[in-house]
């Protein structure tokens, strides 16, 4: 389920124009916090990581596989009007805050979030966002995507137990996962 809101730094090569940019790219996430500071032998400090990784998007995965497949709204909807309502953004901004969770709004221009509350609302809009064709996206989304394959060599190397390998070739999966999802969901766009 996690898949239908999980979008690859390619989105906007399926051909869907409401599909662009309205999701999130977790499996990068995971693939980043675990190269830089899971530890072989370290469980609770691998298991921090990848919980870290996670917290951001949390919300989006939760408000959005609850509308697509409890509520019903298209993906239009979804990604096209409640991403960008004041409900959810107001969710956005506690679990984005970059003072809870760094420097991702480098990477997004229309869709960034408020990484400064509580102290402020106001939203940071990159010149560069790594979805966005017009904002260097094709470039951005080439980079991320050959820095992930980079990182799952090093995470392959570092992790030899099979349940890590496994985690590790699912999130390398994940990364592409989306083209065909969003190719599926926005078929009719």
């Amino acid at each position: 389920m996690i898949a239908l809101v999980i979008a690859a730094p390619f989105g906007h090569f399926i051909g869907a124009h409401a599909a662009r940019g309205k999701s999130i790219n977790t499996p990068a996430h995971l693939i980043f916090r675990l190269t830089a500071f899971g530890r072989t032998g370290r469980p609770a400090v691998t298991t921090a990581a990848l919980v870290g990784a996670l917290i951001p998007d949390l919300s989006l995965c939760v408000l959005s596989v609850w509308n697509l497949l409890t509520l019903g709204n298209t993906p239009e909807v979804v990604f096209g009007q409640l991403y960008y309502s004041n409900n959810w953004q107001s969710i956005f901004r506690i679990d984005n805050s970059m003072i809870l969770w760094g420097i991702g709004f480098l990477l997004h221009n229309d869709d960034g979030r408020a990484h400064f509350w509580p102290l402020r609302n106001w939203v940071f809009q990159s010149p560069v966002s790594y979805w966005d064709p017009d904002h260097y996206g094709n470039v951005a989304g080439a980079v991320e995507v050959a820095l992930s394959l980079l990182c799952r060599g090093i995470l392959w190397q570092r992790f030899v137990s099979g349940w890590m390998r496994g985690l590790g070739v699912m999130l390398g999966a994940s990364e592409f996962a989306p083209f065909v999802v969003f190719g599926v969901m926005f078929a009719g766009a």
